[in-house]
């Protein structure tokens, strides 16, 4: 998958997970929960539907890893590709 395509993937899981957040203006440099309304159940939520969706191992010891955009595109990047 492209970066493109992973962003994507992130925005449908996130869209899905909070559907009334905007998210034509995510800023990838930013953390989701600076961004948006997002609790640490809605994290976990994110990050095992990743898991499913996309058959992606993701140790517990990096879910910090995943804290923007940009980091978790850099990081499935070599895991979706």
């Amino acid at each position: 998958m492209t970066n493109e395509e992973i962003r994507q993937a992130v925005i449908d899981i996130l869209s899905d997970i909070s559907p009334d957040e905007d998210l034509s203006n995510l800023d990838d440099a930013a953390p989701f929960r600076d961004q948006l309304q997002l609790d640490s159940m809605d994290v976990m939520d994110i990050i095992l539907e990743l898991r499913k969706r996309y058959r992606v191992n993701i140790p517990e010891d990096d879910y910090g890893k995943l804290d923007t955009m940009a980091h978790t595109v850099e990081y499935l990047k070599p895991h979706l590709s």
